[in-house]
């Protein structure tokens, strides 16, 4: 990967984290929250969409729709997986497991789905990554296996983690064959996202204020900060840098959110939780090298 692509990764992964910090200080916002930096998403990035299109030939065609409907309905997935996991565990717990599972369902999915060969390198990232999950999770009890909501952040982290899979294979799909713009791409879903939130939370608009109650900035942060870091990602990968390469890398940002949730939310991150963090991004890089 060359230096540019990598440094965009490299910020994409710090931005990641940083609107991963923000939403789980508005985890009790919800559905309602979710909906309303949707919104902001797609009013701060309309001047780039409109820009795009007066100066840059996009094709349209059916896979293209296709694509941008497919994407969206993940990202939707995504997105309200991840608010509920903030709302019953800790961004320590949720954001590394979600972030090291997506490499790890990518690899299986290859493995059996595809039948690609396993090789040593992928075989070790994967019990590396099952590994660490297991030093997140346990912090080294594994009495915490036998408590009812003790591995609630758990199951939730391994949810988004799957829909972080099958997003970032469609989305890679969509700009590296179809040659969807990164921008168009991440602005469109958010578009079709507002159209699939918007008769949910508008049925019962005094219940989402109310779950709206001091979180508003917060809406905005992550308004902005969320397409952002995804574009720069998608801006590698359509650079030509590999996304067997990008994946990895960009996982950096499980480090981030740990540190940030022992710095800033004073979340109990012993050395277990560390070394959890630290072994899940030992075995994505594993299984970005295999």
């Amino acid at each position: 990967m060359s230096l540019v692509p990598l440094v965009l990764v490299v910020l994409a992964a710090l931005i990641h984290a940083t609107w991963n910090l923000l939403a789980k200080r508005a985890a009790s916002g919800g559905p309602a929250f979710v909906f309303a930096y949707n919104v902001v998403a797609c009013v701060a990035y309309l001047p780039w969409v409109i820009w795009l299109l007066a100066t840059r030939e996009q094709v349209w065609n059916w896979p293209i729709v296709f694509c941008l409907l497919v994407s969206a309905v993940i990202h939707l997935g995504y997105t309200l997986c991840l608010q509920r996991g903030y709302q019953v565990a800790d961004l320590s717990v949720v954001y590394p497991i979600a972030r090291g599972t997506g490499p790890l369902f990518s690899s299986v999915g290859a493995f059996l789905l595809l039948q690609e060969p396993p090789t040593w390198l992928g075989v070790l990232g994967l019990v590396a990554v099952v590994a660490g999950i297991g030093c997140i999770s346990t912090q080294g009890n594994l009495a915490a296996f036998h408590q009812p909501k003790g591995q609630e952040g758990v199951r939730w982290g391994l949810g988004t983690g799957s829909l972080i899979a099958a997003y970032t294979v469609v989305d890679g799909y969509g700009v590296k064959v179809l040659g969807i713009h990164p921008v168009l791409l991440d602005w469109s879903s958010n578009f079709l996202r507002f159209f699939m939130m918007a008769p949910l939370v508008l049925k019962n608009v005094a219940y989402a204020r109310e779950r709206m109650k001091g979180h508003w900035w917060l809406a905005v942060g992550v308004g902005l900060f969320s397409p952002l870091s995804y574009i720069l990602v998608l801006t590698a990968v359509d650079m030509g840098a590999p996304l067997s390469l990008v994946a990895p890398a960009r996982e950096m940002s499980m480090m981030i959110g740990a540190i940030f949730g022992m710095l800033i939310l004073r979340e109990p991150v012993n050395a277990w939780r560390v070394a959890g963090c630290a072994t899940i991004i030992a075995g994505v890089v594993l299984l970005g090298s295999a």
